[in-house]
């Protein structure tokens, strides 16, 4: 059984930064892929980061410049850097990913429960 639980949103002035982290914990021998959505009320889902199992990155273009995506394959976790945040970017933040559970290739797929990040103008 895998879990993926994030941590460090909470309330920011605009303009401020948050660090998001999403570590994946139980039978994991490492994180395959991995993105990172937002909602805000109202909205629908948004991809807002992904990371690649070759390492590479994508960012939905209303964050490009200002959030960065990577990981620490150490602590099978990934990280959203979050920076000059704007109101706009209030949401839900949820991770997403499928994780390697096997040397013979068995993977699984799933989300986090989300975390709270408000942007305060």
């Amino acid at each position: 059984q895998v879990q993926l639980v994030e941590s460090g949103g909470g309330l920011v002035q605009a303009g401020g930064s948050l660090r998001l982290s999403c570590a994946a914990s139980g039978r994991v021998l490492s994180i395959n892929t991995m993105d990172w959505y937002r909602q805000a009320p109202g909205d629908e889902r948004q991809l807002v980061a992904a990371l690649t199992r070759d390492g590479r990155t994508n960012y939905a273009d209303s964050v490009k410049g200002r959030f960065t995506i990577s990981r620490d394959n150490a602590k099978n976790t990934v990280y959203l850097q979050m920076s000059s945040l704007k109101p706009e970017d209030t949401a839900v933040y949820t991770c997403n990913g499928e994780i390697l559970t096997s040397d013979d290739g068995e993977t699984w797929w799933g989300w986090g429960q989300g975390t709270q990040v408000t942007v305060s103008s």
